[in-house]
């Protein structure tokens, strides 16, 4: 059954039309992702790979496509507006792409969601900065390679989309086949979670276990650990990335900061540890790991 997003998706993308958008909306279509519509304003009523519709709004692309799914690459300056137009337009699963949001601009993005889902809308945001989500042989949005996935029971979880896709090749190179990878990105403000996603692979009965890579810089990874060890009966294993980092440097995520003493590696460490969370050693080491406590059936 998977998570998020499988045959059922139908999917549009905001920004079809510029070279992001494009390139990786091809990719999706290749992958087998089912593209009803894309979103550019001013470009409506045009077809882009002369069968996907274009349509000036995401309202506009709903009412003719029935679209349950959004991937954006709106350029940062626009990208919290192309959030709040989804999520306006009544898009189940919002995927924003987009690096480099002002924090701001998300934090009004944000709130704006929390209302909506205050007054019961069905709603989800997943990043933004981030990769995206698989569900391995039924549906791709996002960024990742799509061949290096195979369809199976591990869930994973990540910050990172690169240490994403490390997991996954060691999976498939083991003939472990992965439930749904997803990238909750690596900036301060955004919109799934951790504990979001330890959710979902609780209640999913074809996520047998679970990966979970985290990074330094905020609280995120000890909340999903505490979460986890009164929660979560499943085998889990955690990563922690940017170890080495200074404090007060940041390292690639606007969200990978340590400050005031706090958001470390090792605090995230012990707090993986404190909870039964088996800890990689190692980028190399994360599917070995898993199966120090993963019995595949």
């Amino acid at each position: 059954m998977a998570v998020l997003v499988g045959t059922h998706t139908r999917l549009i993308c905001q920004g079809i039309t510029g070279s992001a958008g494009a390139f990786h909306t091809r990719n999706c279509i290749a992958y087998g992702t089912n593209v009803v519509g894309g979103v550019t304003p001013g470009k409506g009523g045009t077809r882009f790979n002369d069968q996907v519709p274009v349509f000036d709004t995401v309202s506009a692309a709903i009412r003719a496509t029935n679209a349950n799914a959004t991937m954006i690459f709106v350029p940062p300056p626009f990208a919290a507006d192309a959030i709040m137009e989804a999520a306006d337009a009544g898009i189940e699963l919002i995927v924003c792409i987009t690096e480099g949001i002002p924090v701001l601009d998300m934090v009004r993005a944000k709130t704006y969601i929390e209302g909506l889902r205050a007054q019961g809308q069905s709603l989800r945001l997943v990043g933004p900065n981030c990769p995206g989500v698989i569900t391995p042989g039924a549906c791709k949005i996002g960024i990742m390679p799509g061949h290096i996935h195979k369809p199976g029971h591990v869930g994973v979880v990540s910050r990172s989309g690169t240490l994403t896709y490390e997991a996954v090749g060691q999976l498939t190179a083991l003939g472990l086949g992965q439930s749904t990878c997803i990238g909750i990105g690596g900036d301060p403000v955004k919109g799934t979670d951790f504990i979001d996603c330890l959710q979902l692979f609780a209640d999913d009965p074809d996520t047998h276990a679970v990966i979970m890579i985290g990074e330094i810089g905020g609280s995120a990874e000890e909340a999903a650990a505490e979460w986890a060890k009164a929660n979560f009966t499943k085998p889990i294993i955690g990563f922690i990335a940017g170890l080495t980092a200074p404090p007060g440097r940041r390292m690639g995520h606007a969200g990978a900061i340590i400050s005031g003493g706090t958001g470390t590696g090792q605090s995230k460490i012990a707090a993986f540890e404190a909870a039964g969370i088996r800890v990689a050693p190692t980028p190399g080491d994360l599917a070995s790991t898993l199966l120090q406590v993963y019995t595949p059936g």
